[in-house]
């Protein structure tokens, strides 16, 4: 009797492997089509930089390496993220303490309980203030210790380098570094593209919102430019410059609603064992402007 089981059970399998072989269905399908799907989360925005809603997959046209791609699914994003929020209060940001306090509460109210968010501040050495965290008091303790250091310099570079390593060994799907912070004396001594590859291997969007025009005047601060301008760019943030300091509030609060209001992108990407060099998106509409950032963890990126 076992015998005839066995026997039954292998002519089923000899059955089923053949009819798989028949109409061509490859081992693995599911994990194999899932491995050709790659997802981008972007900001469209309008002229003055409120998000637009409401946009459908015809709005939207992804490019990697220059060569389209197909939009197979499009929806809001609702997944968690991780916050670096990079705080100056170096001397130079003396008059900028109060509106960049009342700006980092406000951003703090709007994100804090879905997301995880970090307080780091950039006098003399990057120092943790508030550790990740959805806890909107314990961040707005963290704010309220806030005060410009005299005699102190900025290390935004160093801080962008130690919060893009510390942030490769959490799991978030999507991550975002925001330093605010005035053009002072920059203390830190790096090469600028160094700081830009460490935000690409981290997979993180930097939003730089900078009170003042920028100069260049010494080697730190060109690096710093550097920084600022390619690796907001090359990683699907921004770079905005304020006039005044009393600009940082509404900054913040635009921050907040952009990221609020994401889209999540999911697009097929051919098989190829080079992945692409750049991944880009653009909007089909001329009044809206889009900028986008790959979903982090991603085989092949």
């Amino acid at each position: 009797m076992r015998r005839t089981i066995l026997v039954r059970l292998a002519l089923i399998l000899a059955v089923a492997a053949a009819f798989a072989l028949a109409v061509g269905v490859p081992p693995e399908i599911h994990a194999q089509a899932d491995a050709r799907e790659r997802t981008l989360f972007v900001s469209a925005v309008d002229s003055s930089g409120e998000p637009v809603n409401g946009l459908d997959a015809e709005d939207f046209v992804i490019t990697e390496d220059g060569r389209r791609r197909e939009i197979l699914r499009i929806s809001r994003a609702t997944e968690p993220m991780d916050i670096a929020l990079l705080a100056d209060n170096s001397a130079a940001a003396s008059d900028a303490i109060g509106p960049l306090r009342s700006g980092l509460k406000d951003f703090v109210d709007a994100m804090a309980g879905d997301h995880q968010i970090a307080l780091i501040a950039l006098a003399d050495r990057p120092t943790i203030f508030v550790n990740y965290t959805s806890n909107p008091m314990r961040l707005e303790e963290g704010i309220n210790r806030l005060f410009a250091m005299n005699s102190s310099g900025m290390t935004l570079l160093d801080a962008l380098v130690e919060v893009s390593v510390g942030l490769q060994r959490r799991e978030a799907t999507r991550a975002v570094i925001v330093p605010t912070i005035t053009t002072g004396t920059e203390f830190t001594n790096r090469y600028g593209l160094d700081v830009v590859k460490a935000l690409q291997q981290a997979g993180v969007a930097l939003h730089a919102l900078v009170i003042g025009v920028a100069d260049y005047d010494t080697a730190p601060a060109r690096e710093r430019g550097v920084v600022l301008d390619a690796g907001s760019r090359e990683t699907g943030g921004q770079y905005v410059t304020l006039l005044t300091e009393s600009g940082m509030r509404q900054a913040l609060r635009k921050l907040a609603r952009q990221l609020s209001a994401q889209y999540k992108i999911v697009y097929s990407r051919p098989e190829s064992l080079i992945p692409p060099e750049k991944t880009e998106v653009a909007s089909r509409r001329s009044d809206v402007k889009m900028r986008g950032t790959p979903a982090r963890g991603q085989a092949g990126n």
